[in-house]
């Protein structure tokens, strides 16, 4: 076997490795941080507080027109009693009564207006709360998904990393320490390809006597443009 085809081998493996441990990072960041979770909730505390703000204006707006119509039967209680006879009194009873319920047309007013903001805020909070259900529901299938992903990704790993030391001992450590290098410097990939004349991974073609050199099994081959070894199939 050529240094070259083991190298890609190498590639290959470790390719799949990368791929493996960046899900699994992926996968970890998603069950201990979710975002549409946490704003779902957040959203359900939001309008629980605004509705519970709207009941209790509710509650104190009822109890104002009640407290304002129990004043009105007392006044019209006093004025029709009989017991009172002095005109002026009569009189200013009167007034009182008047004032009184054009008071309590305020006050029912804004009851309604209460009443209308309750339902309102109660409504906001039923949806809310079914879309938190829904969120919890959807994360409690996306959770036991990504569970059992994780389960197999950890059981390729294992398997790519004993890949990975069949492939690292039929290779020289000269071609293993300049494949390293080469990876950290190219983000992790060293080798590549030669496909159609060119370089698969920066695209440059090159002459037909580098392509010959490429093809040679005795030596490695660098992209004279972007220097990741290159693997001729």
């Amino acid at each position: 076997m050529s240094a070259a085809l083991g190298l890609y081998r190498l590639q290959q493996v470790d390719s799949q490795l990368d791929h493996a441990h960046a899900r699994l990072t992926s996968i970890q960041q998603t069950l201990e941080n979710d975002e549409e979770l946490r704003r779902s909730t957040e959203r359900c505390l939001a309008a629980e507080n605004r509705f519970k703000e709207a009941e209790s204006l509710l509650t104190h707006s009822e109890q104002e027109v009640e407290k304002q119509r129990i004043k009105i039967q007392q006044t019209e209680a006093s004025l029709y009693s009989g017991l009172v006879h002095n005109p002026k009194e009569l009189q200013d009873l009167q007034k009182e009564v008047a004032s009184l319920k054009r008071h309590l047309e305020t006050l029912e007013e804004r009851e309604l207006e209460a009443m209308e903001a309750a339902e309102n805020t109660e409504k906001e909070l039923g949806i809310a709360q079914a879309e938190l259900e829904r969120v919890k529901a959807s994360k409690g299938e996306q959770f036991r998904d990504l569970t059992e992903e994780s389960t197999v990704l950890n059981r390729d790993l294992e398997r790519y990393s004993s890949e990975r030391l069949a492939v690292v001992q039929d290779l020289t450590p000269p071609a293993i320490k300049s494949y390293d290098q080469l990876r950290k410097l190219r983000r992790g990939i060293a080798v590549t390809t030669l496909s159609d004349g060119a370089c698969a991974a920066c695209g440059t073609t090159l002459t037909a006597s580098q392509q010959q050199s490429a093809h040679s099994t005795s030596q490695l081959f660098y992209c004279p443009s972007c220097g990741r070894i290159l693997y001729a199939t």
